[in-house]
């Protein structure tokens, strides 16, 4: 598969079947996410792997039952609960050193878009879940100080296709030498 075959065919998958993904193709999505850049190399990202029943239906709890994704997280075989070492990605001798604060989010996001392609290369559907409630997610899987849940990502084999959403096109977004400017 091309990159730009996986970027613009990956979609969120909120319905699955119970088929587990292969120990091969779950080691494939994880060296992805390995291959991230990060900020100074710290790679802050740490993934826990849920596959139990009760803990995805602990999970679950964490999310309203408003958000679309909130069956996909009991649903999918696998949830990975994404988590990040606090205080070292942006920082410099253990001061954060951009206006940004703690840079853990935008290493966890290239980390993530790396895991996602992969797993759509290998025929797995995962949805992005952030709204939910993240510190009772932590009591769940009793994540140590220093560390944080950034989001819950279910994983596993598409019950159906995801749908196409609209994209906007380039000239709604970029601009040139200063903000607004759409002329060269």
């Amino acid at each position: 598969m091309e990159l730009m075959d996986a970027i613009r065919g990956r979609r969120s998958i909120r319905k699955y079947t119970d088929d587990m993904p292969s120990d091969d193709d779950i080691g494939y999505i994880l060296e992805a996410a390995r291959q991230a850049p990060s900020w100074a190399n710290t790679q802050c990202w740490e993934f826990v792997l849920v596959t139990d029943a009760e803990t995805k239906e602990k999970l679950a709890t964490t999310l309203p039952e408003t958000n679309p994704a909130h069956k996909a997280v009991t649903m999918a075989p696998v949830v990975i609960v994404v988590c990040a070492k606090k205080g070292i990605s942006g920082h410099f001798k253990g001061k954060a050193v951009t206006d940004k604060g703690d840079w853990l989010l935008f290493d966890v996001a290239l980390a993530l878009q790396n895991l996602t392609l992969a797993a759509y290369e290998r025929g797995l559907g995962t949805v992005h879940t952030g709204f939910f409630d993240s510190r009772k997610a932590e009591e769940i899987i009793n994540v140590p100080d220093g560390v944080t849940v950034v989001e819950l990502l279910p994983l596993g084999y598409p019950e159906k296709e995801g749908r196409v959403t609209p994209r906007k096109e380039i000239q709604e977004f970029v601009f040139y030498n200063t903000y607004g400017r759409k002329e060269k």
